[in-house]
């Protein structure tokens, strides 16, 4: 999908991607990774924590890209492990922009607590940038997240879903929502050609 309009991303956005790879992979192996996809110039110096523009979506693909390569057969672990490293920041660090703070959630139904949590995932990258087009589906049995902007696999190809560190913050915010393990599967991927990334809540994993 090289078509694509190449978005910006904004130092906030990147900030806690590196801050969460760095959590995951330690200094050196985030350093490798950086060098490999061209953005040396993050090394020992993260993006501060402000809306200005930091990279392009095609960088930040080529970091996810990076990644998954340094890793082998286990990048799709390790993105995954990132992804949910990163919801847990947002958490920490965003818990306003994320509409969390103070919300009693224990008050809500499993599914509404589900709802609440990806809706706020949304707001959170439309607030932080106005070209992000993402929204919840529950037109169907599983409540969906959906992204026609993501950036993970903006400008790569591929015949299978490749957005794996997006199912590990699903995953772990669907489970800082209701303290269980669901089932977070990308069924549609823009890098197949598909008109956006969607990720359905499937069943609780036994």
């Amino acid at each position: 999908m090289a078509n694509r309009e190449d978005a910006l991303i904004v130092n906030s956005l990147v900030r806690q991607a590196l801050t969460s790879a760095q959590e995951v992979m330690g200094d050196n192996g985030l350093n490798a990774v950086l060098h490999t996809c061209g953005l040396d110039r993050f090394i020992g110096s993260l993006p501060p924590n402000n809306l200005e523009p930091s990279i392009q979506a095609s960088q930040y693909a080529k970091l996810n890209e990076a990644i998954e390569q340094f890793y082998g057969r286990g990048g799709k672990g390790m993105l995954r492990r990132i992804g949910k490293a990163s919801f847990q920041y947002g958490v920490r660090e965003q818990s306003a922009l994320l509409g969390v703070a103070g919300v009693a959630l224990k008050l809500l139904p499993e599914k509404q607590r589900i709802k609440f949590i990806l809706n706020g995932m949304a707001d959170a990258l439309k607030k932080s940038n106005p070209q992000v087009n993402a929204w919840v589906d529950e037109s169907g049995d599983m409540l969906a997240y959906i992204e026609s902007t993501c950036a993970i696999c903006h400008s790569r190809q591929s015949t299978e879903p490749i957005c794996h560190l997006y199912v590990g913050s699903i995953t772990e915010a669907v489970h800082w929502a209701t303290g269980k393990e669901y089932v977070v599967r990308e069924t549609h991927c823009l890098a197949k050609g598909d008109d956006f990334c969607r990720f359905e809540v499937g069943e609780v994993r036994a």
